[in-house]
């Protein structure tokens, strides 16, 4: 099996606070793997780990391996790693001085992807429409993205990161702050960008079923390790350790 991801001895500190402790993870090429644990215990800063994005937080210590594609990411430039390795935060955070159509284009604009204004037209399209997001927006490109609701505003950052053309699509609790709707389609889209584009998905949940329906792999992570890692709905129905089943009996959280 090939792998996208090999992390090996991952410890982190922030601010002397010792957050990720000897982390190992492999994750497969092509799947999504969610990674599921209490509020604190290191799962948005296990998937800042994987994009650098760690390292912008004042007092960062980082120590172990990280392999993206066999290329040991913390060796290379960050930014060529956060164009591979693109992420959505909990919280959508559109650019709101530009428009939906702006929103989309800039990554491809900065990073030199497409070489004509056709080619850029071509990729904004398709990045919202693997975000579920194109019929909603065809006609309004220009506006900015205040006139979307919230959901819709989430799966703009979705195309946004997209449109970077990424290797591998980190989301940190994508549907933690939306409605049921738009949480289907980003739900439905991660599947698509897996199943269609072979993209590499790794999110973070606290709901199990969410997990189980989306989801190949599950890693449950407490207090900074990794407790119990494997097939989704095996690790949801036969979990192997104490606290993994504590955690989906809802006795943790």
């Amino acid at each position: 099996m090939d792998h996208a991801i090999i992390v090996e001895k991952l410890n982190v500190w922030i601010r002397g606070n010792h957050v990720l402790k000897d982390i190992d993870l492999k994750v497969p090429q092509g799947s999504v793997t969610a990674i599921m644990g209490p509020s604190g215990s290191g799962k948005s800063t296990l998937l800042r780990s994987i994009n650098r994005l760690v390292e912008l937080v004042p007092g960062t210590r980082v120590k172990g391996k990280v392999m993206v594609f066999g290329r040991d990411i913390y060796s290379e430039d960050p930014y060529r790693v956060r164009k591979d390795v693109t992420m959505v935060s909990q919280t959508p955070n559109p650019f709101p001085h530009m428009s939906i159509y702006d929103n989309v284009a800039i990554g491809p604009k900065i990073h030199k992807l497409v070489k004509s204004k056709k080619e850029l037209d071509k990729l904004v399209r398709w990045a919202l429409e693997k975000a579920m997001l194109w019929d909603e927006v065809k006609d309004r490109l220009h506006e900015p993205p205040t006139v979307l609701s919230g959901g819709q505003q989430q799966r703009l950052c979705l195309a946004r990161a997209l449109a970077l053309k990424p290797k591998i699509l980190m989301l940190d609790e994508p549907t933690a702050n939306i409605d049921p709707v738009n949480s289907k389609k980003i739900e439905e889209a991660i599947k698509a960008l897996v199943r269609d584009e072979g993209i590499t998905v790794i999110f973070v949940t606290h709901t199990p079923a969410q997990a189980v329906r989306v989801s190949d792999f599950i890693a449950f992570i407490y207090n900074g390790r990794i407790v119990e890692y494997g097939p989704s709905r095996e690790l949801a129905l036969n979990p192997t350790h104490e606290l993994t089943e504590k955690f989906l009996r809802g006795e943790i959280g």
